[in-house]
C-alpha cells in the first residue's frame, strides 16, 4: 500500500514535538531558582510529590497487569471465528489485545508521571521569577506546562500510530483500529484510577488544611505553621498534574481509535468505488492531530505582554494562535486526503470543503467551551460575583448560590453540544451525498469524528493552560512559605487566580470533547457489534436482518441498562466526595492535634510535622481509590453479560449523558465557588458603606466553607467523571463479543 506523502507528518510532528518539549524544559530548568528558603520548600513537595505517584502507580500497575490477563484470557475463549470482527482471532487475537492494553496503561501512567515532575520543577522557578516580573513568571509556568502538554499529546499520537503498524496496518488497514482498542481501554483504565487516586490526596488536603487553618485557626492560606500546607501543595501535582496528564492522554488515544473505525466505514466505500488512498479516512484523524501539534508549537512563541497586561489576555492570545493555525492545518489535510479523486457532495461542492467545516465545527466548539468556562468561573462575570454576594449573608446562602450556578451551567453546556453534533452531522451527511442511492451514508458519523479530531487539535495547548495552574497555584505557596517579598506574593495570587479559571476551563473542554467522542465511541460500538453480527449471518448462525440498526428504549432490558447506566454515575461520584471526606476528616483530626500539643508552632518556634500529615493523606487516598474504581469498571462487563449487546449500549448512551450533565455541575459549580472566596480575598467585595470584606470577616469564611463543598466537585468526582464516560465506551468495544449472545 502506497501511503500519501502527508502521512509522514504523523511522526515528525510527534518527534518535532517531544524536542520542543525538551527545549522548553531545558529552558525553565535553567531559569533562577529564588532564595534558599525557597528551595527547600520546593524540595519537600518534589519528595512528597514523588512517594505519592511511586506507591499509586505500583497499586495501579499491578491491577494493570491483572486487568491485562483477564482481557486477554476472556477474548481468547470469548472471540472466536463465528463473532471475530477481523481475520484474527482466538488465542493469536487475546494475547494482541492484552498486549495493547498493557501498553496503553504504561504511555497513560508515562503520561501521568511527565506532567506531574515537570510541574514540581517548574513551580520554584515560577516564584522566583514572580519577584522580578510577571510577564517572566507567566512565561516561566507556561512554558512548564507546556512540557506536559506536547509530551502528553505526543505520547498518544505516536503511540496509536505505532500500535497501528505493528498490528498490521499499512497492509489491512481496514483491521488494525478494531485490534488497537485495548489500546484506550488501558489507557482509561489507568487514567480512571490516577484521577480518583490524585483528586482524593488533593483535595483531602486543600479540605483538611483550609478548615482548620483558615478557619479555625484564622492563618493564611499556606502559611508555614499549617501541618497539612506541605500535604495541599504536594496534592496539587498528584492530582492536578498527574491526574490529568493521564486523563487528556486517555481522551486523545480512544477518541483517535474511535474515529479511525468509522473511518473504516468510507475505507469500505472508497475501494469498492475505485477511490485513490482509500487509507486516507482511517489515517486521518492521526494527522489532523499531528497538525494540531505543530499549531501549538507556533503558538508558544505569541505569550508575552506588558507588565499590567491581564495574564488570562496573554494565556487567550497564545489559544488563539493555536486555533487559526489549526484551521490552516485542518485545511490542508482535508483538502490533500479527501479531494484526491474530486469527489463532489451536496450542491456540487467538494466533499472535502463539507469535512473541513465539520472540523471548523470542532474548533468552534472548543472555543465556546473555553469562554463559557471563562464566563462560569472567572470573578470578572456575574456568577461569581453572585456567589461572593451571597457570602454577606453567611455559608448557607453561599452554598445555595453556587449550587444554583452549577445547575445553570448546563444548559448551555447541553445547547452548545447539541448543536455542535447536529452540525457536524449534517455536514458529514452533505459530503458524502453523491453516492448512489440506495446506499448507506456513513457521512454523518464520520462528520461528528472530524469535528472531534478538529477540537482535540488545541489539546497540548489546553493541557499547557491546565498545568499553568498548578504550578502558580504551588508558586504562590512558595512565596508565602518562605516569606517572600508583598511584591512576589500580589504577583502570584493573581497567577493563582488565573489558573483557578485555566484548571476550571479544561475541566469544561474535557467534558466537551468526551460528550462528542462519547457520541464517536457509541457509533464505533455499534460498528463493531455490527461488524460480529454480519459475521455470524453469513455463517448462517444468525437470521438475516437482525443487524443493529438502532437502540430501543422501549426493550425492557434496555432500559433497564439505561437506568442503570444513569446510576452509576451518580453513586461512583458519591463513593469519590465520601472519599474525599474520609480521607479529609483524618487531616482535620491531626493537624488539630498538633495545634494542641505543639503550642509553639504559631509564635514559629516549633515546627510542624509536616511528613506525618503527607503520610497520612497518601494512605488514605490510596486506599480510598479502589472501590469507586472498581465499580466502574465491573458494572458495564455485568449488565453486558446479564442484558446483552442492545442493553449495554442503552447504559453508554444514556450513562454518557447523565455523566456528561453532572460533570458540568460538579466542575463548574465547584471552580465557581473557589473564585468567589478569591474574589473576596483580592478585595473586591464591598458592604453598602462602601467598606471592603476581605479576608477575616464573616463574608470571607462563609466563602470558605463554600470552597470547601466545592473541592471535591471540581477536582475528585467532575475530572473522574470525564475518565469514566470514555471509560464505559473503550470496556464495551473490547468486550462486545462477550455481550453477544
Amino acid at each position: 500500500m502506497e501511503l500519501q506523502p502527508i502521512t509522514w507528518v504523523i511522526p515528525i510532528a510527534g518527534l518535532l514535538a517531544i524536542a520542543f518539549a525538551l527545549y522548553l524544559a531545558y529552558d525553565v530548568l535553567h531559569r533562577d531558582t529564588g532564595t534558599e528558603a525557597m528551595q527547600e520548600i520546593a524540595g519537600t513537595i518534589f519528595e512528597g510529590a514523588v512517594a505519592f505517584i511511586r506507591r499509586q502507580y505500583q497499586t495501579i500497575a499491578l491491577l494493570a497487569l491483572g486487568g491485562a490477563v483477564v482481557i486477554g484470557l476472556v477474548i481468547t475463549l470469548v472471540e472466536t471465528k463465528q463473532v471475530a470482527d477481523t481475520d484474527i482471532y482466538g488465542l493469536d487475537l487475546g494475547w494482541r489485545t492484552g498486549l495493547a492494553f498493557l501498553v496503553g496503561a504504561a504511555c497513560s501512567m508515562a503520561s501521568g508521571i511527565i506532567g506531574m515532575y515537570i510541574s514540581v520543577r517548574s513551580n520554584l522557578r515560577t516564584a522566583a521569577a514572580a519577584r522580578h516580573s510577571l510577564v517572566g513568571a507567566v512565561q516561566t509556568a507556561l512554558r512548564g506546562g507546556a512540557v506536559s502538554g506536547f509530551l502528553v499529546v505526543a505520547l498518544s499520537l505516536l503511540g496509536v500510530y505505532a500500535m497501528f503498524a505493528l498490528y498490521g496496518g499499512f497492509s489491512h488497514p481496514n483491521q488494525a483500529p478494531f485490534l488497537i482498542v485495548g489500546y484506550g481501554f488501558g489507557a482509561s483504565f489507568v487514567a480512571l484510577f490516577a484521577q480518583l487516586g490524585g483528586g482524593i490526596y488533593t483535595k483531602a488536603a486543600d479540605v483538611g488544611s483550609d478548615l482548620v487553618g483558615k478557619v479555625e485557626a484564622g492563618i493564611p492560606e499556606d502559611d508555614p505553621r499549617n501541618a497539612g500546607v506541605v500535604a495541599d501543595l504536594v496534592g496539587d501535582n498528584v492530582g492536578d498534574c498527574a491526574g490529568r496528564g493521564a486523563d487528556l492522554f486517555e481522551s486523545t488515544a480512544a477518541e483517535n481509535i474511535g474515529a479511525m473505525i468509522l473511518g473504516v466505514a468510507v475505507y469500505t466505500i472508497a475501494s469498492a468505488s475505485g477511490w485513490p488512498h482509500p487509507e486516507a479516512w482511517i489515517f486521518f484523524p492521526l494527522v489532523v492531530r499531528a497538525f494540531g501539534l505543530i499549531a501549538t508549537i507556533g503558538a508558544m512563541f505569541f505569550i508575552g505582554g506588558r507588565e499590567d497586561e491581564n495574564p488570562m489576555s496573554m494565556l487567550n492570545r497564545g489559544y488563539w494562535v493555536t486555533t487559526i493555525l489549526s484551521v490552516a492545518g485542518l485545511a490542508l489535510t482535508t483538502w490533500q486526503m479527501m479531494g484526491g479523486a474530486g469527489q463532489l457532495g451536496a450542491g456540487g461542492t467538494p466533499t472535502w470543503l463539507w469535512f473541513f467545516l465539520a472540523g471548523c465545527v470542532g474548533l468552534a466548539t472548543s472555543v465556546a467551551f473555553v469562554y463559557l468556562t471563562q464566563y462560569y468561573t472567572a470573578g470578572s462575570y456575574r456568577p461569581v460575583r453572585e456567589i461572593a454576594e451571597a457570602s454577606k449573608t453567611g455559608p448557607a446562602t453561599n452554598i445555595i448560590s453556587g449550587t444554583a450556578v452549577g445547575f445553570e451551567t448546563t444548559a448551555l453546556t447541553a445547547i452548545t453540544i447539541g448543536i455542535a453534533l447536529f452540525l457536524s452531522h449534517w455536514l458529514g451527511q452533505q459530503a458524502l451525498a453523491g453516492l448512489p442511492a440506495g446506499q448507506a451514508n456513513p457521512g454523518g458519523i464520520f462528520g461528528t469524528a472530524v469535528a472531534t479530531m478538529g477540537m482535540l487539535m488545541t489539546t497540548a495547548f489546553i493541557l499547557a493552560m491546565d498545568t499553568f495552574g498548578p504550578i502558580t497555584d504551588n508558586a504562590g505557596g512558595i512565596a508565602e512559605f518562605s516569606h517572600a517579598e508583598e511584591g512576589a506574593r500580589t504577583i502570584t495570587d493573581r497567577l493563582d487566580a488565573v489558573g483557578n479559571t485555566t484548571k476550571a476551563l479544561t475541566k469544561g473542554y474535557a467534558i466537551a470533547s468526551a460528550s462528542l467522542a462519547a457520541f464517536l465511541l457509541f457509533s464505533a460500538y455499534i460498528d463493531k457489534v455490527n461488524l460480529i453480527l454480519g459475521n455470524q449471518i453469513r455463517a448462517g448462525t444468525r437470521p438475516p436482518g437482525t443487524l443493529l440498526a438502532s437502540v430501543n428504549l422501549a426493550d425492557v432490558n434496555v432500559f433497564i441498562a439505561a437506568l442503570i447506566g444513569s446510576m452509576l454515575v451518580y453513586f461512583f461520584s458519591s463513593l469519590a466526595i465520601r472519599a474525599v471526606g474520609t480521607t479529609a476528616s483524618a487531616i482535620i483530626v491531626e493537624v488539630r492535634r498538633q495545634f494542641r500539643e505543639m503550642p509553639g508552632i504559631m509564635d514559629y518556634t516549633q515546627r510542624p510535622d509536616y511528613a506525618r500529615v503527607v503520610d497520612i493523606t497518601t494512605r488514605a487516598a490510596l486506599r480510598q481509590m479502589i472501590l469507586p474504581g472498581a465499580v466502574a469498571v465491573a458494572t458495564p462487563i455485568i449488565v453486558g453479560l446479564l442484558l446483552g449487546y442492545e442493553a449495554i449500549a442503552g447504559l453508554l448512551m444514556v450513562g454518557t449523558i447523565a455523566g456528561v450533565l453532572l460533570a458540568t455541575v460538579l466542575n463548574n459549580g465547584g471552580g465557581a465557588w473557589d473564585n468567589a472566596k478569591k474574589y473576596i480575598e483580592s478585595g473586591h467585595l464591598t458592604d453598602a458603606a462602601g467598606n471592603v470584606l476581605g479576608k477575616r470577616t464573616e463574608a470571607h469564611a462563609a466563602a470558605v466553607v463554600g470552597d470547601t463543598v466545592g473541592d471535591p466537585f471540581k477536582d475528585t468526582a467532575g475530572p473522574s467523571l470525564h475518565v469514566l464516560v470514555k471509560l464505559l465506551a473503550t470496556i464495551t468495544l473490547v468486550m462486545a463479543p462477550l455481550f453477544i449472545r
